[in-house]
């Protein structure tokens, strides 16, 4: 009998070995771990697919079927609402719709509830979109450019981000307090990113963003967090 994942052509490309679980197709990157820790924590079953850029598969036509942007991660869930198979793309989104599905890690209370929703937007219209660029600057082609006004756009503006997420960590265990969200699973993939990066440390100043570097030690600590990170695994050999 045929399956639901059938009719999807990603799922012919990256066969399903377990096509009764939530289908993940991503690499380890800032926006594909979020998914991974999220469904680590979640604890539903889920199967990996390494999505692989040094073959340009993120272009394929088949991953352009599930998603037209040829961003990672993407899911295909075959038991989505109703019943049926949901696919999905945009880390946020898929955030939020797992959030929803499992019943955690998304405040029940709705002034908490789009409170959260808030810094998860924050996260997607500022953290991700500078701290990506600033990478570009420091880790790419960008280091040789002679022009460093550009770089320094984007140091100034995740500095500026870092202050923001600073200050409200003061006095706070995660970005909403007592209680890890969603939130802080979509930020601080991003953070560690900028905090590892050996020439972004000096030009964002990143130590003197105490209360950031607190609870990016304890996101680190957390067991699906360390898994999630490397999800999924680099290929053997």
């Amino acid at each position: 009998m045929p399956h639901p994942l059938d009719a999807f052509p990603a799922a012919r490309k990256w066969p399903a070995q377990y096509p009764a679980r939530l289908q993940l197709y991503s690499m380890p990157t800032p926006n594909g771990v979020k998914a991974a820790i999220m469904l680590e924590e979640t604890g539903l079953p889920y199967e990996v697919h390494r999505v692989a850029f040094e073959r340009d598969e993120q272009r394929s036509p088949e991953f352009l079927a599930l998603n037209p942007n040829n961003k990672i991660p993407a899911i295909i869930d075959p038991d989505g609402p109703g019943g049926q198979p949901l696919p999905l793309w945009e880390s946020v989104a898929i955030l939020l719709y797992l959030a929803e599905k499992t019943g955690k890690l998304l405040p029940a209370d709705p002034a908490r509830r789009y409170e959260t929703i808030q810094w998860l937007q924050f996260q997607a219209g500022g953290l991700g979109p500078m701290f990506g660029q600033l990478g570009f600057f420091v880790k790419f082609a960008g280091k040789d450019w002679e022009d460093k006004r550009p770089r320094d756009r984007f140091a100034d503006e995740a500095k500026r981000l870092l202050g923001v997420l600073d200050a409200r960590l003061a006095g706070r265990a995660w970005i909403m307090g007592d209680d890890y969200t969603i939130a802080d699973i979509a930020a601080f993939p991003w953070v560690n990113a900028l905090f590892s990066m050996d020439g972004a440390r000096a030009l964002v100043g990143t130590a003197a963003f105490g209360n950031v570097q607190r609870v990016l030690d304890a996101f680190l600590a957390r067991p699906a967090v360390a898994t999630g990170l490397k999800v999924p695994a680099a290929p053997a050999g």
